[in-house]
């Protein structure tokens, strides 16, 4: 018995794990990565803004150094003239740079975002990889394990088993509502409607008969089988509407599914004590009296292959004869 959320089977699972374990680095040097160029950046931010204190402080110094030029010989003053136009040059650049650098910036931590949501996204997928190959219970039930064929043996399934995709190994069923997996022949099935009520006959309990009702119909018939192709069978499933506590998964039973129901105390008589002396004629059968048989009309009602309801004329109990007696007088052959 299991809950749900347990844990009931694991595939061997130990290169995925190996895979997991990737990614996880995978995705922590990408954050490593992410606080390395945020760093070099702030570094980088630091740097820059130091050289346009730095230039702007050349520019004041050339200022300061050109008012001095009235003191100056005609060479100094143009040398003066020429280092303020250069460094007022330098700061200008300086802060055009600014936009681009800035710019540089946030594309280099968009590029490192991206690559983080990739190795993140990689993880996801390993781990759901991961988690597909250990099966946990739906619901709370009873574990069934599956019979496979294991070289020339059919055994039930067992670890180091291996399984072929789509193969069935395992189910979870709940003991409190038990469903029958049947197959009727297609001719019958046409008979068969939704809800129908019926009667199921364990092999193991020969004493044990549970209700049922038909719970789903096949709209296909089964592939074939060992039997000849034309024989064709559809699916069909009953749900038990009482349980006994001896009822557990994968017992062979045998269905009855009621399509019509005469009353209880109308007699059964198998259908070939019933005669007629032509297609039109009223049916009759031979009762067996004290003084012999005794033939009497009847009124017919449900019939199946092998036997059929009396509503009138025959009473339950009564011996009818299978063939016709032989009349008065008549020696039997």
């Amino acid at each position: 018995m299991v809950k749900k959320g347990d844990v009931v089977a694991e595939f061997d699972r130990q290169f995925m794990l190996l895979r997991l374990d990737d990614y996880r680095a995978s995705v922590r040097q990408q954050e490593l990565d992410m606080i390395k160029l945020q760093t070099n950046l702030e570094v980088s931010r630091v740097r820059r803004k130091q050289n346009i204190d730095s230039a702007k402080a050349a520019v004041e110094k050339a200022k300061l150094d050109l008012k001095t030029t009235p003191v100056r010989s005609e060479i100094d003053s143009e040398r003066l003239r020429l280092a303020l136009e250069e460094a007022e040059a330098r700061y200008k650049q300086l802060l055009e740079e600014i936009q681009f650098a800035d710019e540089s910036e946030l594309a280099a931590i968009r590029k490192e975002e991206l690559d983080n949501k990739r190795a993140e996204l990689e993880l996801k997928r390993a781990e759901a990889n991961a988690d597909k190959m250990v099966a946990r219970a739906a619901i709370d039930g009873l574990v069934v394990l599956q019979n496979i064929v294991r070289g020339t043996d059919y055994a039930q399934i067992q670890p180091g088993d291996q399984l072929s995709p789509g193969q069935f190994y395992m189910q979870i069923v709940d003991p409190r509502s038990m469903v029958v997996n049947a197959t009727v022949n297609q001719v019958d099935a046409e008979a068969l409607r939704l809800g129908q009520k019926a009667r199921v006959r364990f092999d193991a309990y020969p004493d044990l008969e549970l209700p049922a009702h038909v719970y789903s119909i096949g709209a296909m018939t089964k592939t074939g089988g060992m039997r000849a192709s034309f024989f064709k069978e559809i699916p069909v499933k009953l749900r038990l509407d009482a349980l006994d506590p001896r009822v557990i998964p994968d017992l062979s039973v045998a269905v009855d599914v009621i399509i019509e129901k005469e009353k209880d105390e109308t007699a059964i008589a198998p259908l070939e004590a019933v005669f007629r002396d032509s297609p039109e004629a009223n049916p009759y059968v031979f009762v067996k009296t004290a003084e012999g048989w005794e033939r009497r009309e009847v009124t017919t009602g449900l019939k199946n292959n092998i036997r059929v309801a009396i509503r009138s004329g025959l009473k339950p109990g009564e011996v009818v004869a299978l063939s016709r007696p032989p009349e008065p007088g008549e020696r039997q052959g």
